[in-house]
């Protein structure tokens, strides 16, 4: 199949350049150890699980491209390449998706039209169609022999697309919807978290999820105008283009995530269970903690009570368990 007239290429007017497709995939790869190093250090399994399938599969397109620079008839490449680069970003925003449930605990569940749980299922279900549409339809359009089917196929990834831009437009209304009642409400943001969200790597945080989700939006609704031109269209057809809008917005994406980790910009909060409610003095579990303090005699006052559970938290107290369960079991606070 030969898209354009005159081309001596066949999947494209061009030939994939070796050395902008090595260039991402060594950043590529580098983020994928980074990803894992860190996952594995601060335990956010569920944070480090989709990064590491969005980058693999980011990882194995732009191999392919690579590959078909000297083959360029490579069906299987070109398969390859078509499915993976379409299907790796919807892994990139299931990671984000997460990451806003936690940031809604940090700040007030009350803040958010919806609850952190409901983000995901939401957000994540609709990732799910997404993935489901964009693989099935990159499948048919690259296996196709006729005009026809392959059109059929496009058709389907477009739908997919189109989905994935639609629910992540609502995902940004739903998260400026959040930060306008922040700024609007204070005196309901937690008080109890407010020494991490004062810091500058928490804060950094924030901007580089804005980051990521305007570069993976941005990638979304180029591929739905690229192939609404269809494979023979000038922007399917344009490297250039294909680099900065395609592979430049998921890099930037990925190296904003890897380098502004959670784990790291959340300095501990994000393996307590529920980002940490221990010291919520609206739960009652921290409340008898507080209680049965006072009881066996230690008179801590209020400030005194949020001081050591803050240190607590951030693991200053090496042995502190030993010393709570001496005193008041320590299942009583932490579940």
């Amino acid at each position: 199949m030969t898209l354009l007239p005159g081309s001596k290429f066949t999947h494209f007017a061009y030939n994939p350049n070796v050395a902008a497709n090595a260039c991402y995939i060594a950043i590529l790869s580098f983020c994928l150890l980074a990803q894992l190093v860190q996952g594995l250090r601060y335990r956010t399994w569920n944070f480090m699980g989709p990064m590491l399938a969005g980058i693999s599969l980011e990882l194995m397109g732009y191999t392919a491209r690579i590959f078909m620079h000297n083959n360029p008839s490579s069906r299987e490449a070109f398969l390859v390449d078509n499915i993976t680069l379409i299907l790796g970003p919807a892994f990139l925003l299931a990671s984000i998706y997460l990451c806003m449930g936690h940031l809604v605990r940090i700040y007030g569940e009350n803040l958010s039209y919806l609850k952190p749980r409901t983000y995901l299922l939401i957000f994540v279900a609709c990732d799910l169609v997404n993935l489901t549409l964009q693989g099935l339809g990159g499948g048919v359009s690259s296996t196709q022999q006729h005009q026809k089917g392959i059109q059929a196929g496009i058709n389907i990834v477009i739908a997919g697309l189109a989905s994935q831009v639609a629910s992540l437009f609502i995902f940004m209304l739903c998260c400026t919807y959040f930060t306008i009642k922040i700024h609007r409400h204070p005196e309901e943001v937690l008080v109890e978290y407010r020494s991490i969200r004062e810091t500058r790597l928490f804060r950094a945080f924030l901007f580089g999820i804005g980051v990521a989700t305007t570069c993976i939006f941005t990638r979304s609704v180029f591929r739905i105008i690229e192939l609404r031109q269809g494979f023979t269209g000038p922007l399917a057809n344009s490297e250039i283009h294909f680099m900065i809008l395609e592979g430049g917005m998921v890099l930037i994406a990925v190296a904003v995530l890897t380098t502004l980790h959670p784990g790291y910009c959340f300095q501990g909060y994000w393996r307590i269970p529920e980002v940490t409610k221990i010291y919520d003095t609206r739960n009652q579990k921290t409340h008898n903690l507080k209680s049965s303090l006072l009881r066996k005699g230690m008179s801590y006052s209020e400030e005194d009570f949020r001081e050591v559970v803050d240190e607590f938290v951030a693991g200053k107290f090496d042995g502190v368990g030993t010393v709570i369960t001496s005193r008041v079991l320590l299942e009583d606070v932490v579940t």
